[in-house]
């Protein structure tokens, strides 16, 4: 196959595949019929001119078994840069197949997120039978206890935004992005298994890939029969405890809670799949020895402006004509102080929803449908803070966080706190000061922010914002909307573990973003692949 990069074709785009045929036959200098097989490898939006607005590809074909193409392309291999060999990199799923029929070595793995899900499903083409536990519910159930959350303010602190079948990225955007120098082959397998399971095929060549979470809850429910037909079991609503052991400390077996009874489940390997919402875990996990370390995060607010607005200034006034997707930004900045400060999980016509899982606690988020067709864009505006903030215990960064969700907590008795940019830069909250229309799931009220952030960090958010209106016309509109606050953007403690994959605890194995190794939906998928892949070099061992 040829691949051909800097394909570029004006929107809108009336038919894509002939476009893009007729560009790889000019490309090489024949015929348009001479191109086969064609695929669109990445699609990306360039909007650095507003009057010249454009999407760019790079595709991949073949050419029909004829002569003349093929002398063709050979000569223009030697002298286009765009224009080279393609090989397409599948994963290669690991060799060996176990074969294990006694229930008691079978794999546990604790949480049914991206990274628990991805683990199961290479464990089980193995041959494995992995035991999925979820203290959460599954994600009918589940949907039921969130929006009674929103709507009524009750919170099941078992099953909510933080935990249930799917995770924490169930109840978001359900973007995709990764770096993408990935040479393994993993980040397009996770990519083809979620559209083998119902989402959108634009994600296999998107260049900022979204499911939404309406199209994500029916993806992993799809997932997870799927799996069940493999002999994957799932034990929804069931905490996990405690790893037990044998004589020689390696663990063996879990202590589980459901329907508020202690029971134990025999296994041959534990692989914690959990959230970095898991408090709980962490603490016990240290009183079994467990070897960790604090490490930093970031925390701040989430913003709204009116995604019009964003759309103007990322694509230009004219923008409409040319029928583009919500528009998207990152942004960076740093201070005078020398702290950066950055957004985050930017959701384009999106929502800031209450993911709150503790009681007495409030945290904030954002969440998109697959559509992303509400009328305010989002983003987290954060600053990394480390022990110098916290202290130096390996506590302290969750400590930290769970301070801050108490104030936020008690500014509006468990309603979202919202507040103008203008006011908070003011540091005053006027009585009759009011800003965009909030998009928001769950109940809210304006409320002064200040104070929420230790001074320096909101000085810093301050000074940032000037700086990121200089790159977005209007973000530091004082009409923004703020709300707070944004604290569980990664985990505070990192669960070490050694180049098989091992903690110090024999036979438990760390993954995912609660152990302090992914930051989003595919490099938690990504770590429950590579963590499956040492599981089973383990299983052949032992």
């Amino acid at each position: 196959m040829f691949r051909l990069d800097d394909v570029h074709i004006k929107p809108p785009v009336k038919n894509e595949a002939e476009e893009l045929a007729r560009q790889a036959g000019a490309a090489l200098g024949i015929s348009d019929v001479l191109i086969s097989n064609l695929t669109i490898l990445k699609k990306s939006i360039d909007a650095r001119k507003k009057g010249d607005i454009k999407y760019v590809y790079s595709i991949a074909f073949d050419l029909k078994n004829t002569g003349k193409g093929i002398e063709v392309a050979a000569r223009h291999l030697k002298r286009s840069q765009s224009l080279t060999l393609y090989k397409p990199v599948s994963y290669a799923f690991p060799k060996g197949i176990i074969k294990r029929n006694s229930d008691d070595d079978r794999p546990l793995i604790v949480g049914c997120g991206p990274a628990g899900l991805f683990c199961a499903y290479i464990l089980s083409g193995a041959g494995l039978r992995p035991v999925v536990i979820e203290r959460g519910e599954r994600i009918v159930k589940r949907q039921k206890s969130v929006e009674a959350f929103w709507e009524k303010g009750i919170l099941n602190p078992e099953s909510n935004i933080q935990f249930g079948e799917g995770g924490a990225g169930t109840f978001s955007d359900g973007k995709l992005y990764t770096g993408n120098n990935d040479k393994s082959g993993i980040h397009d397998l996770i990519l083809k298994v979620f559209v083998e399971h119902g989402a959108d095929p634009a994600i296999l060549s998107d260049a900022h890939p979204h499911i939404g979470t309406d199209v994500l809850k029916n993806v992993i429910v799809n997932m997870r029969c799927a799996l069940e037909r493999k002999g994957v079991e799932f034990m929804f609503e069931t905490r996990f405890v405690k790893p037990l052991f044998d004589d020689k400390k390696r663990a063996t077996g879990a202590e589980i809670v459901k329907d508020n009874k202690i029971s134990a489940i025999k296994c041959g390997c534990i692989i914690l799949c959990t959230g970095h919402s898991a408090r709980d875990l962490y603490r016990d996990m240290y009183e079994c020895g467990m070897e960790m370390e604090a490490k930093s995060f970031a925390v701040g607010f989430r913003v709204q402006h009116e995604q019009k607005m964003i759309n103007e200034s990322q694509y230009g006034p004219d923008h409409e004509k040319f029928k583009l997707p919500p528009a998207i930004y990152k942004l960076t900045a740093k201070t005078a102080s020398g702290r950066g400060v950055y957004s985050f999980c930017m959701c384009p016509g999106g929502y800031v929803v209450n993911a709150s899982s503790e009681p007495g606690r409030l945290a904030v988020n954002g969440m998109s449908y697959h559509g992303r067709s509400g009328k305010n864009a989002n983003s987290a505006i954060v600053v990394t803070v480390g022990p110098e903030e916290f202290g130096n215990g390996l506590f302290d960064g969750m400590e930290f966080q769970k301070s801050l969700e108490e104030k936020a907590y008690a500014l509006c008795k468990g309603s979202i706190p919202v507040q103008t940019l203008g006011d908070f830069m003011a540091q005053k909250q006027r009585a009759d000061s009011r800003g965009i229309d909030a998009e928001i799931k769950g109940k809210w009220a304006y409320a002064p922010l200040n104070g929420l952030l230790p001074l320096s960090m909101e000085n810093d958010i301050i000074e940032a914002f000037g700086s990121f209106g200089h790159t977005i016309s209007g973000f530091d509109s004082l009409q923004a909307l703020l709300a707070g606050v944004e604290s569980r953007t990664s985990a505070p403690i990192r669960m070490i573990r050694n180049e098989a994959g091992m903690s110090n605890i024999a036979a438990v194995f760390p993954c995912g973003e609660g152990a302090g190794y992914a930051g989003g939906i595919t490099s938690a998928a990504a770590d429950g692949i590579r963590t499956a892949e040492k599981v089973i070099k383990y299983m052949q061992r032992v």
